[in-house]
């Protein structure tokens, strides 16, 4: 396990070889087949993915950052980096035997807390934005506070905006979408209050949720046949395994519904997924049914949904071993649980949750105090070059053992 978590480390400082270290960013459209192809790998190392890695290299997403070490004397590849979520990532590299392998392994990162208080001269989002130069930040506020505040209508230039979030790391930059843990918006002299539970939800001051996105079950089904996981290490495989999503086991022909109103962003065939139907939702959310049977009379790309209506029926196209809906659930590009998600009603924090959440506030709120007190500004991350050189005469770990 800890030779596994040095990987990355590894990655950066130690190879026979001098070496160039490559940063760019996932092609749209493009699937990891065809970049196998494309950067003339063996396309082996798709062919040979159990069912589970097929579907999962379907999980990257265009935009997302990759690393690749090239030999300096050769230009021949050595290793690439593909993150899959903000956990895990896809490893390729050579063995001793200069046979590419294919692994799971962590992604190596660090987090800092950082805080901010300004007023608002025309927005919490532009100013946010300008201030820190975080776009993910600035949309992340936006979307904590929209089931609480009417941005257009409720706010006022010189009202006060207060945070505290934290951000991972990864390379010197920022990664992931920031995880806000405490922020105040005072409008018109209100002040507006939003908290990160223990549970991952925001809850105001009196300890009720604070509803952003309404997910709606899309089926019904028998049991639940697999549930969502980041990152687990199998005791058996001796590997890390995810699975981004949830699977709902249902007969064939079972009608699934959408989760909530949005617009059809692809129809079509989607590799080990199958017939497959993405929707993209209001505040960065995105939902995906695989695995269908076929599609609902109507459902094309572009076209707008109600939540509950049918865009397919349950089938067991692509590498299914039996019929059943694989839902997933992603916020700005980031795979998340549907299960946590899927409520028809707010929860209100009582008994002990709620005293323990109460200590949380009187913490937060002196924080906050601090905060506006200092005028905080958070920290800009400096961008790294793309083209780094590492050097380094040490020899190779054999990470097949």
């Amino acid at each position: 396990m800890i030779m596994r978590l040095a990987i990355f480390i590894i990655f950066l400082i130690s190879n026979i070889f001098a070496a160039e270290a490559y940063e760019y960013k996932w092609e749209r459209g493009e699937s990891f087949l065809t970049f196998l192809e494309r950067k003339s790998l063996p396309l082996s190392l798709y062919y040979d993915l159990s069912k589970e890695d097929k579907e999962l290299v379907e999980e990257i997403y265009s935009g997302v950052r990759i690393y690749e070490l090239r030999s300096e004397d050769s230009g021949d590849i050595e290793q690439v980096l593909i993150p899959i979520n903000d956990e895990m990532q896809i490893h390729l590299y050579k063995d001793i035997d200069s046979n590419f392998v294919f692994d799971l392994i962590p992604i190596s990162y660090t987090s800092y807390i950082d805080s901010l208080a300004i007023n608002i001269e025309r927005s919490p989002y532009q100013d946010v934005l300008e201030v820190s130069g975080n776009m993910l930040l600035a949309t992340e506020i936006v979307n904590a506070f929209k089931g609480s505040v009417d941005f257009r209508r409720d706010i006022q230039k010189g009202d006060k905006f207060a945070l505290m979030f934290e951000q991972k790391v990864r390379l010197g930059k920022s990664f992931s979408i920031p995880k806000i843990t405490a922020s105040l918006l005072e409008t018109n002299k209100k002040e507006n209050y939003i908290f990160l539970h223990e549970d991952g939800r925001y809850y105001n001051e009196a300890g009720k949720e604070i509803e952003n996105f309404l997910l709606k079950n899309p089926l019904n089904y028998t049991r639940i046949s697999s549930k969502f996981s980041k990152k687990r290490w199998h005791p058996v495989l001796k590997k890390y395994r995810a699975h981004l999503g949830v699977d709902f086991a249902a007969p064939r022909g079972t009608p699934i519904k959408a989760a909530g109103r949005g617009k059809v962003s692809f129809v079509g065939n989607k590799g080990g997924y199958g017939k497959t139907v993405i929707i993209q939702h209001q505040d960065g959310y995105r939902t995906l049914y695989a695995h269908m049977k076929g599609y609902a009379r109507g459902i094309k790309r572009g076209k707008t949904v109600k939540q509950g209506q049918t865009v397919g029926y349950v089938g067991n196209t692509g590498l299914s071993t039996g019929p059943h809906l694989h839902l997933g659930l992603y916020k700005n590009n980031r795979a998340i649980d549907p299960l946590k998600t899927v409520k028809v009603t707010t929860k209100t924090l009582n008994g002990d949750d709620k005293k323990r959440f109460d200590k949380l506030v009187s913490n937060y709120k002196n924080s906050l105090v601090d905060v506006i007190a200092k005028n905080s500004l958070p920290r800009k991350l400096e961008e790294m070059d793309y083209l780094v050189k590492f050097q380094n005469n040490n020899d190779r770990e054999d990470k097949t053992k």
